[in-house]
């Protein structure tokens, strides 16, 4: 959990502003100094952590919005399909219901890697300590080991060393906690006896770690880039609908374990 710090007696907003002719993002002039001017990723790290992006920012935010936007037909989109077929007319309940899913198993999984490199990096026990402790504590307690395992890419997620290769081609990167995480994959296959493929969401942490975006609004940005992955699932929807084909295969593929005295020859409906 993420402390949450306490509300000012006297609350102010520094995200926007207007009169009748003009309009203030922060501190900028959205007719004159933004619009057709910066891109919606320099607009939205900005806006979001109060400070002009350099090159390497919006580069590493490029490359994880891209990443993270699309993974088929996982828990957000069946959601997102099944709501669109109830309310075609709400496209907007339809990319909320698959927003929802963004969460600690899927998705939004990096702020805990974020929070675990942080906890080991900053023990006052050392790195090497500190990461066999945390790591054997999640395997004792059978926990889900953030930013590691995949139930498809094995050996390893083929999207983890590209970000990492894009990271590190940037200016000004060190490549501290994208090292860090290396060094924590070391310790991990160790403890677990085998090879757990740093994933993309474990990637995703080092390298927004790298630029400075902190661990409590690291999944922002993963339902900012989704959100656009879901409309593309409406749109498909749309045309070639496969949320009825979901329905009728869970309703055929799960049956009636029940007690109730249903004739042999009677199909359930």
């Amino acid at each position: 959990m993420f402390d949450m710090k306490p509300v000012s007696t006297s609350p102010t907003t520094r995200l926007a502003t207007h009169t009748n002719e003009t309009l203030y993002y922060r501190d900028r002039n959205l007719v004159d100094d933004l619009m057709g001017k910066v891109s919606f990723t320099e607009m939205m790290f900005f806006h979001i952590l109060g400070r002009q992006p350099r090159a390497a920012d919006t580069v590493i935010l490029d490359a994880v919005l891209v990443t993270l936007m699309e993974h088929g037909l996982t828990p957000s989109a069946i959601s997102t399909r099944l709501t669109y077929h109830s309310a075609p007319e709400a496209l907007q309940a339809a990319v909320s219901a698959g927003l929802l899913n963004v969460g600690s198993q899927f998705v939004g999984t990096m702020e805990n890697a974020a929070a675990l490199l942080e906890t080991v990096m900053s023990d006052a026990d050392g790195f090497d300590v500190a990461a066999r402790r945390e790591i054997q504590a999640i395997r004792n307690a059978k926990g889900m080991l953030p930013g590691f395992g995949h139930h498809l890419h094995r050996p390893d997620d083929p999207r983890t060393p590209k970000l990492f290769e894009i990271a590190l081609a940037q200016d000004g990167i060190k490549g501290t906690y994208i090292n860090a995480l290396k060094g924590i994959s070391t310790v991990v296959d160790d403890i677990y006896g085998k090879h757990l493929t740093i994933n993309a969401t474990g990637a995703v942490a080092a390298v927004l770690l790298e630029i400075g975006i902190p661990a409590h609004i690291m999944r922002g940005f993963a339902v900012i880039s989704r959100a656009a992955g879901l409309v593309a699932h409406i749109a498909e929807e749309h045309d070639c609908g496969t949320a009825r084909k979901i329905w009728d295969t869970t309703e055929h593929t799960i049956p009636y374990s029940g007690g109730a005295d249903i004739p042999s020859d009677t199909e359930s409906k």
